[in-house]
């Protein structure tokens, strides 16, 4: 059989309105949300609806040689869902069951397609809560986040996603069904090989559900603080102070001037007069211990050289408050493409990287915004090039590529939680040994001998 039979094999083995194959709707699922990342014209695209689906899916292309591209939402921002030439990509948005709440366990058992406000929303009305909150949580889903161990604002203290994943079920290269993990508190049967498949960004297996611990909603009263800053580099050491000091807040977020002013022109917002920065702090412990804590981490944005300083009084002010972290990115996407940053360093070398990032952005003659998870080092530089200038783009580019070699230098990470991708393949080879990438292309091989899953995406091939 060769790929030209691909879209007619798909059709007849899946059910009716499953595969598509006219030329916009192909468009449309080419690509994810990272700029500039490349892509081609996939064979088909597959809106699977359950596990056989999946698995027919996979075995079809197997016969026909052709590479697999999974993808949730595409909200993806370094390329990881992007299509290769002659794939089938293999939609998982419309498995969108959450299959089991089991509080006196707290876990849950949910389909790929599942929105992460969704979950958090329905377990919420259990008592319980899903910590993991990326700041697409209203659009992306759970299978995305767990091939890119998506973060979010309160990782800082409640951990990423490979933390709350206890087990899934993942179809195979050869289409054979594995089920991982587990449903107990504690578990070491065997390699971990649910925590092997997190942030593996589609490339060893299409995540079709997965079983996540949840904590109690009770016990958590959020107040939020919020510091006005004249600079990044005093933000920054407000960072450090905290740190420190041995708080370990809720959220602690950051965002820069160019930031600030796009969420205030589209909101209409007043600023503080000379503002280039707002760090935005959360603590959750519940009655005096959470007072006294935000009492303390106020001191210290005010000793760092705040300008102002506000203190959140309700849960609805410090959703306001927070409401600046939340529309930073689609308000700098008013602005022009945004190539988006994914770097992490130490927590105590935040401020010497943004001053680097300060300092890259004038050479290169660009604009660069940052938001950062300023409490675990995680920043995210956008740079902002105006639609069809080449010039600026080049220069975004050169710019990214610095970013990523200062991260390095300064002890960091080429990504923190967006995924290597395809815009990360080129630091990822830089950070990742000989030793440690000749064991990725080992794995990579076992359980994908043709290298059809996602091809070309996570680590330099």
């Amino acid at each position: 059989m060769t790929r030209t039979d691909l879209p007619a094999a798909l059709r007849t083995a899946l059910p009716a309105g499953t595969v598509l194959t006219d030329g916009a709707e192909l468009d449309r699922y080419a690509h994810d949300d990272a700029e500039w990342a490349a892509y081609a014209t996939p064979a088909a695209v597959v809106l699977a609806t359950s596990l056989e689906d999946v698995v027919t899916t996979v075995r079809t292309a197997a016969e026909h040689g052709a590479p697999v591209v999974p993808r949730g939402a595409g909200t993806g921002l370094s390329g990881g869902a992007n299509a290769v030439a002659g794939c089938v990509v293999l939609s998982l948005e419309r498995m969108t069951a959450i299959r089991e709440v089991n509080v006196a366990e707290r876990y849950a058992v949910v389909e790929a397609g599942v929105l992460n406000d969704d979950l958090r929303r329905h377990v919420a009305a259990h008592g319980l809560w899903y910590p993991p909150d990326p700041a697409s949580q209203a659009i992306s889903t759970i299978g995305g986040n767990v091939a890119t161990n998506a973060g979010g604002l309160c990782c800082v203290k409640y951990g990423v996603t490979r933390d709350y994943v206890l087990g899934m079920t993942v179809v195979l290269a050869d289409g054979s069904v594995a089920r991982l993990g587990r449903t107990t508190a504690k578990g070491v049967t065997g390699y971990d090989l649910t925590g092997l498949m997190v942030g593996s960004e589609g490339t060893l297996g299409v995540v079709v559900d997965v079983t996540l611990a949840l904590r109690p909603l009770a016990g958590r009263e959020d107040r939020a603080v919020v510091g006005w800053f004249g600079s990044l580099s005093d933000a920054g050491d407000a960072v450090a102070a905290v740190s420190a000091a041995g708080i370990v807040p809720a959220a602690l977020e950051l965002i820069d001037r160019t930031c600030v002013r796009a969420v205030a022109d589209w909101q209409g917002w007043t600023l503080p007069d000379g503002a280039a920065a707002l760090l935005l702090a959360k603590v959750d412990e519940p009655g005096a211990a959470g007072e006294e804590l935000a009492d303390r981490v106020a001191a210290h944005l005010a000793d760092a050289g705040s300008l102002r300083v506000e203190r959140a009084v309700t849960p609805e002010d410090a959703d306001r408050l927070f409401l600046a972290r939340r529309l930073a990115y689609p308000a700098l996407e008013r602005l022009g493409p945004v190539l988006t940053e994914d770097v992490c360093v130490p927590r105590g070398a935040v401020a010497e990287m943004l001053g680097r990032i300060e300092r890259i952005a004038r050479e290169a003659d660009v604009v660069i915004a940052n938001i950062a998870h300023a409490g675990d080092g995680n920043l995210h530089p956008l740079i902002i090039a105006p639609e069809g200038d080449d010039a600026a783009k080049a220069r975004a580019e050169v710019a990214f590529d610095r970013i990523v070699d200062e991260c390095r230098a300064l002890g960091g990470t080429v990504t923190g939680e967006h995924g290597v991708g395809l815009l990360k393949l080129a630091g990822a080879a830089q950070e990742l040994s000989p030793v440690a990438l000749a064991m990725h292309r080992a794995i990579k091989d076992a359980l994908d001998p043709q290298g059809l899953l996602n091809p070309g995406k996570a680590f330099p091939g």
